[in-house]
């Protein structure tokens, strides 16, 4: 099932300045969304999504943009919503999960983000364009 899921701060939240929007930094009620395309539950209430952060010291050149660590965020879930909206087919998204959130900060640890993982899967199963991209990693590590 393909999923929508939204993260919001709930109304009158203290903490305005920690609500920033994920992938620009603007303030918004809009904390954090994504697709989801797993059979994962969805989140209940006390979940808190992760929180992607770049730290200058360990940015790679190569990938100058990238988050370079992660940790539970401050927000918490508190409630949460969900619609399965009645769309034509060939839509994104098969539900709409809406998760309120309060500011609850905490002193959650600072994790580097894992290694990251490529599959023929990342190619859309493509065997030759995969093993490409081996061969180019392969000689750029040398």
């Amino acid at each position: 099932m393909r999923k929508w899921i939204i993260f919001r701060a709930e109304k009158r939240q203290p903490g305005w300045q920690e609500r920033k929007y994920a992938h620009t930094g603007s303030l918004t009620k809009t904390l954090f969304e994504h697709y989801d395309c797993s059979d994962s539950p969805l989140p209940e209430p006390g979940y808190r999504p992760p929180e992607f952060i770049k730290v200058e010291q360990f940015s790679d050149s190569q990938y100058p943009e990238a988050k370079t660590h992660h940790r539970q965020s401050d927000w918490e879930v508190s409630r949460v919503e969900v619609y399965s909206p009645d769309l034509p087919v060939g839509m994104d998204f098969d539900m709409i999960v809406i998760c309120y959130c309060q500011y609850n900060p905490i002193n959650a640890p600072l994790n580097p983000m894992p290694e990251r993982q490529v599959s023929i899967d990342s190619f859309g199963g493509n065997q030759e364009a995969h093993s490409q991209w081996v061969e180019r990693e392969q000689k750029a590590e040398v």
